[in-house]
């Protein structure tokens, strides 16, 4: 990176400029109102001692290439292609669906997914899992703010309440006489994980007695609810909302799990999960994560379906909302600068109670709990806060029946939406299949074949870079979101200087980002049609 580059980097982060509008910094720059979901974020640290309830000490993840100082004679942008390389890899995560037989009648084909952080520690989470009940899969992404704790406990459980919801009474009574004797209980999903991902292995037990009160509710149902699978995704997340708000306000004798229920609470965390079961693909979004469909046309070419809308500010329909649903007198107030109530940027989340309970309720919560501010929740209650709840988990859920042409669905955090639009991204995905099956063709020769030839044709895969293709297409999307000029190329040096920013600076220039491609079985949605 040039030294005049470099050094208008360190004066903004010395100056504590906040970096506003679209404008570009080396090519491409996040919009200041996305620096942060909460507008408000305490200052001050606590250094917690062993034993703390800290969740940013639980669950850190390695700094490597990371600076801590914005001093010029410290700082250095310098990272070698395989340093480069071992960060942007770091978080890979692939699988290949097959059955029993070793062939796949699957229509997903497989998944790669990987994930970046900005903030340490990371605040997105992702999780993928095959649901034992329905043999559909499921694949979620969860942005977490104000802290990881809220994403963290939703991508634990809210695959489970889904798939719940989906079980006929037969099975729910099955797994309830079976906790009753204390019997094993047969698994509800089979979790595709990475190494690295982590558990709230302390309160494990509490989410699973929690899960176990809502399939009783299900039971004590007078007839089998017979959800729809649009029904059964919005009544897991609105029930697992109600769930961590409950929780807090539950008498626990527990200090640590006390402290993580009121982080869940307190923290905050939008969703988008997609489930897909032969050709029937549901898409249930909270928030601002996005779903796009990946469509190649008879023609060739390829075209985007986006299955999700941002709720946020910027959406009408979230707008007009949320005037239907509070006081014609609070019509001025509930967004300020693209905030709701001038505080968050989703309109939709999981968690941030402080959005949703009376002012008396956090209160009486907040007033018996240990040290509020080693947790990092603040007391904070907006203007015009009059209403309440403001804010809301209830998902919007998108069917789409999938169709031969229809290859891949991309879920993402915002991180990579902020960087990459939804064209760019299909585009991207597109180009690395095309450059992957170059990859794996075998080396055509015209006869007769001499030296000069095949030196020629090895040369050429060479120039295209082939050797060192991304196998991981969420790391080629990632690498291209922080590193890609503004003729679209990946620039060493950008890229270089985006992974080694300070930690206090790198909000300004990126968010977390996480990434979940599915490629679909084509043959499989076909054979699909001729059956029926």
């Amino acid at each position: 990176m040039s030294r005049t580059v470099s050094s208008w980097i360190l004066s903004s982060a010395r100056s504590s400029i906040i970096l506003r509008g679209k404008g570009r910094c080396y090519s491409i720059r996040i919009p200041n109102r996305n620096k942060s979901k909460w507008k408000l974020v305490l200052s001050k640290t606590c250094p917690y001692p062993a034993g703390s309830c800290s969740l940013d000490r639980t669950f850190s993840f390695p700094k490597a290439f990371r600076h801590t100082s914005t001093e010029e004679e410290h700082f250095s942008f310098q990272l070698s292609p395989s340093q480069i390389n071992d960060i942007l890899r770091a978080g890979e995560l692939s699988h290949r669906t097959l059955d029993l037989n070793g062939k796949n009648a699957n229509s997903v084909l497989r998944f790669e997914s990987n994930q970046l952080a900005s903030n340490s520690p990371i605040e997105d989470r992702r999780s993928a899992a095959t649901c034992l009940q329905t043999a559909g899969m499921m694949f979620g992404v969860f942005d977490g703010h104000a802290g990881a704790a809220c994403a963290q406990a939703v991508s634990e459980r809210l695959l489970h309440y889904i798939a719940v919801s989906l079980m006929p009474r037969q099975s729910l009574e099955e797994i309830e006489l079976a906790v009753e004797a204390m019997k094993p209980v047969r698994p509800i999903l089979q979790w595709h994980r990475h190494p690295n991902d982590v558990e709230y292995q302390e309160i494990t037990s509490q989410y699973f007695e929690n899960l176990r009160v809502y399939w009783q509710h299900l039971l004590d149902l007078d007839a089998d609810p017979g959800f729809s699978l649009e029904e059964a995704m919005i009544c897991a997340f609105k029930r697992l909302d109600s769930d961590i708000s409950l929780e807090v306000q539950a008498p626990q004798e527990n200090e640590l799990m006390r402290n993580i229920a009121l982080q869940v609470a307190f923290s905050g965390a939008t969703a988008c999960v997609a489930h897909i079961d032969s050709v029937h693909l549901h898409v249930a979004n909270t928030g601002d994560c996005r779903a796009v469909l990946g469509v190649r046309e008879e023609d060739g070419t390829w075209s985007t379906l986006p299955l999700t809308r941002d709720h946020n500010a910027y959406d009408e329909f979230e707008i007009r909302r949320l005037k239907r649903e509070h006081p014609r007198s609070e019509e001025k107030t509930l967004f300020v600068n693209d905030r709701l109530l001038g505080i968050l940027m989703p309109s939709r989340a999981f968690g941030d109670v402080q959005l949703k309970w009376s002012k008396e309720l956090q209160h009486s919560v907040l007033e018996n709990s240990c040290d509020i501010e080693a947790l990092n929740i603040y007391q904070y209650v907006p203007p015009n806060y009059h209403t309440p709840p403001y804010l809301t988990a209830e998902p919007e859920v998108t069917y789409h029946k999938l169709r031969s042409k229809d290859k891949f669905l991309v879920i993402a955090s915002d991180g990579l939406w902020e960087m990459l639009s939804n064209e760019k991204v299909v585009k991207l995905v597109a180009g690395h299949l095309t450059e992957l099956n170059m990859q794996k063709s075998p080396l055509t020769f015209k006869k007769p074949i001499n030296l000069g030839y095949m030196h020629n044709l090895l040369l050429q895969r060479k120039s295209k870079g082939l050797a060192s293709l991304d196998q991981n297409i969420a790391t080629h999307l990632i690498r291209h979101a922080i590193g890609s000029n503004e003729y679209g190329e990946v620039d060493p040096e950008k890229l270089a200087a985006m992974l080694t920013l300070p930690e206090d600076l790198a909000r300004m220039y990126r968010d977390d980002i996480t990434v979940t491609v599915v490629y679909f079985n084509t043959e499989t949605i076909e054979d699909y049609y001729r059956n029926h």
